[in-house]
């Protein structure tokens, strides 16, 4: 069964988990919170733009949780619930908060989750691909029309597993995001320019790296673009900072309409502003908080920093 039953056409749709989060740092634990690659990225997306989410959850993720995503606008006919268990991450955070354990990964009904594209959102103009399995996500760019813009993210695990089915998708997107780690596993380079330059030869016109506290950069054929990170006093919790940063980049080029270089530069400062707000607490609880207005007068401070 799906969570609605409207006809919106989202701006931006989100493919990817719903999950619940197991999440210990040196500070302080906590037990099943809103987790998951698509939580984020739709909640930093719909800052900007409507937007859809494709996911499953089991019959325990409670009403709280929904209502999350209905306070941010975002809308839920794609959300599948199925009998059984939500998927289920447990992780432990070194001091550092750069270094992470991962406990336990339950995926319980996401194991057999199928991606099916409500009518709506298949003319949607720009679509996310969380790092869902590569076969997925084709299923996923198969029952699109022809969106605008395509943004995938992937992992090692799609990298050492699925190598093939993983570069027929790249093949297919506008612009893939990894991390630097990702990115050198991916290409076999060590330089990150290097990396960035052989995965546009894989065929995005875009290569996106994180780099986690030292900022991100993107990288066309033509042009590259270069943030620092929000300097953060304190970092609570960085789970789903990148997915959030994903969210805040296509939510921002969505509400915009165009990709051009302004646009890109825009939506990589929106994208760092959000992200920041990720790591300010557990889970999804100061991202949600966040209003466009609070988020853009943030991003103009930041860009007072850049030279």
């Amino acid at each position: 069964m799906t969570t609605t039953a409207n006809s919106m056409v989202p701006d931006v749709v989100v493919v990817g988990s719903v999950a619940f989060d197991s999440v210990q740092t040196s500070k302080a634990a906590h037990e099943k919170l809103l987790g998951g690659s698509a939580s984020y990225t739709s909640i930093a997306s719909a800052l900007f733009a409507k937007t859809g989410v494709v996911g499953v959850v089991g019959m325990d993720f409670p009403p709280e949780y929904f209502e999350i995503f209905r306070t941010a606008g975002i809308d839920l006919q794609g959300l599948q619930q199925a009998a059984g268990k939500t998927f289920h991450w447990s992780g432990v955070y070194e001091d550092n908060m750069n270094n992470r354990r991962t406990n336990s990964t339950d995926l319980n009904v996401f194991a057999d989750f199928n991606p099916v594209i409500p009518e709506a959102y298949r003319t949607s103009p720009f679509l996310c691909l969380e790092n869902i399995a590569p076969a997925l996500q084709a299923r996923v760019l198969d029952q699109m029309a022809k969106p605008k813009f395509t943004v995938l993210d992937t992992m090692d695990l799609w990298i050492n597993t699925t190598r093939e089915e993983l570069m027929n998708v790249i093949r297919r997107v506008d612009l893939l995001t990894v991390n630097e780690h990702e990115a050198r596993h991916l290409t076999g380079k060590g330089s990150l320019l290097k990396a960035a330059r052989k995965i546009l030869e894989m065929g995005p016109k875009y290569a996106l790296i994180k780099k986690g506290e030292h900022g991100a950069f993107l990288m066309s054929h033509d042009d590259i673009l270069i943030v620092p990170a929000w300097p953060l006093v304190e970092v609570v919790d960085p789970t789903g900072a990148g997915d959030t940063f994903a969210g805040g980049l296509i939510g921002t080029l969505a509400a915009l309409g165009d990709v051009t270089r302004e646009n890109l530069h825009t939506a990589l400062v929106n994208a760092t502003v959000a992200a920041a707000y990720t790591c300010e607490a557990f889970s999804v609880d100061r991202l949600r908080h966040a209003t466009r207005a609070e988020l853009e007068a943030r991003a103009r401070a930041f860009r007072r920093m850049l030279p």
